[in-house]
């Protein structure tokens, strides 16, 4: 859905915070798209007493950003201002009398997230006499002292790395699922080219009102559902390494074990958690995504940590591929310099050692551009945005 740019979008928006035993980081960029539509939330303190609980989330929206950018601001008032939420006290999940149980945090987010739909549609109406038709998948976290709380509506998707393996991830929610297209059947829409009527690649969404208009069906039995998936997960203190949080623009290009193997090796390298966002990002770029990209990075205090014997490998491979690029230009002098789309393709075809788990050669294209650049000043603007798609 939407259209593209001639070239794409490198301008990267960042945060990072620390708070209750945990860091984070985050990147978005816009990357081909004509229009930034994701949006996310990073919150660590919640309100109404919940000082040692956090939230995070990524939004990526649809048709427009007006449905992302509501919910980055008002779906975690939602949330922990219900009644549901705060109901059943008393179970004890932060180690206070006053903290909610586990069933009431899920009730509760539930709740949450049909409640800001309906709101959102109501304030649509008002202004515009009509819904509005952007949307936006969410997903996100709440962690508590004792509990992590993923949540999920859409194909966006978050994980959890324990132990130095993927423990658990979100299960997107695509028109063919089973379970969601009986769901959309029984709405009176169909399942076609894996798409809701055709149209709609994802079957949770907030907003996307022109799918909630069946009489007699509930929210959550609508063509498209606002209702997510709650998971609540024991923490672990000391196997808990970190959490992935990111858009689809992200899981388009990478599997969930290959993202957590890359960010594991970036861990080994930096503390800068901005950074391993930014290369995150990059990388799925020239992987050949074509989305906009957002990723939000929570480490725990079992995070990997910077070693020397891994900054040492990464200096070196970097030395060696700045020593491999000047070969290459240097071969290929006599009969004219090659652009940089075939320096990469012969570099591909190369066996390299210690290249990053999950990243390999698009995760050091940075690398290899910069010292391509340096060596031949006169390039054509035109091989700075080479896309993968020419690339490989």
């Amino acid at each position: 859905m939407g259209a593209f740019l001639d070239k794409p979008k490198m301008e990267k928006h960042n945060a990072h915070g620390e708070g209750n035993g945990l860091r984070f980081g985050l990147s978005s960029m816009q990357g081909w798209r004509v229009e930034m539509e994701d949006a996310h939330t990073a919150v660590i303190g919640l309100p109404h007493g919940l000082e040692r609980w956090s939230f995070f989330a990524v939004y990526d929206g649809h048709a427009g950003s007006q449905v992302a950018r509501y919910c980055c601001e008002h779906l975690l008032e939602h949330i922990t201002s219900n009644p549901d939420f705060g109901g059943g006290g008393g179970g004890g999940d932060g180690g206070t009398d006053e903290d909610p149980s586990v069933e009431s945090v899920k009730s509760g987010i539930r709740t949450g997230f049909l409640q800001i739909d309906d709101h959102m549609r109501q304030i649509s109406e008002k202004k515009h006499g009509g819904a509005d038709r952007s949307g936006s998948t969410a997903v996100g976290v709440m962690i508590s002292p004792r509990h992590v709380y993923f949540i999920n509506c859409g194909d966006s998707r978050g994980l959890l790395s324990r132990g130095g393996a993927v423990h658990f991830f979100t299960q997107d929610h695509k028109p063919s699922n089973p379970l969601e297209k009986e769901r959309i059947q029984n709405a009176g829409g169909s399942v076609m080219i894996q798409r809701v009527n055709g149209s709609l690649a994802v079957s949770r969404a907030l907003g996307d009102f022109d799918y909630k208009c069946v009489h007699g069906k509930g929210p959550t039995e609508q063509l498209v559902s606002p209702e997510p998936e709650v998971y609540a997960i024991e923490r672990s203190d000391t196997e808990d390494e970190f959490i992935v949080l990111a858009c689809d623009g992200i899981w388009d290009v990478m599997a969930n074990e290959e993202l957590c193997d890359f960010v594991r090796s970036r861990l080994e390298v930096t503390d800068d958690l901005e950074r391993v966002c930014n290369e995150i990002v990059d990388t799925c770029l020239y992987k050949g995504s074509r989305d906009n990209m957002s990723v939000v990075l929570v480490c725990f205090g079992g995070a990997p940590k910077v070693s020397p014997d891994a900054v040492k490998r990464e200096a070196e491979l970097d030395k060696y591929l700045e020593s491999r690029v000047e070969e290459i230009l240097k071969k290929h002098g006599e009969e004219g310099v090659p652009d940089l789309v075939h320096v990469m393709r012969m570099l591909a075809s190369e066996s390299i050692p210690n290249l990053p788990p999950g990243g390999e050669l698009a995760s050091k294209r940075s690398v290899i551009e910069a010292v391509y650049n340096k060596l031949n000043p006169y390039r054509s603007e035109d091989t700075d945005s080479a896309s993968t798609d020419d690339m490989w």
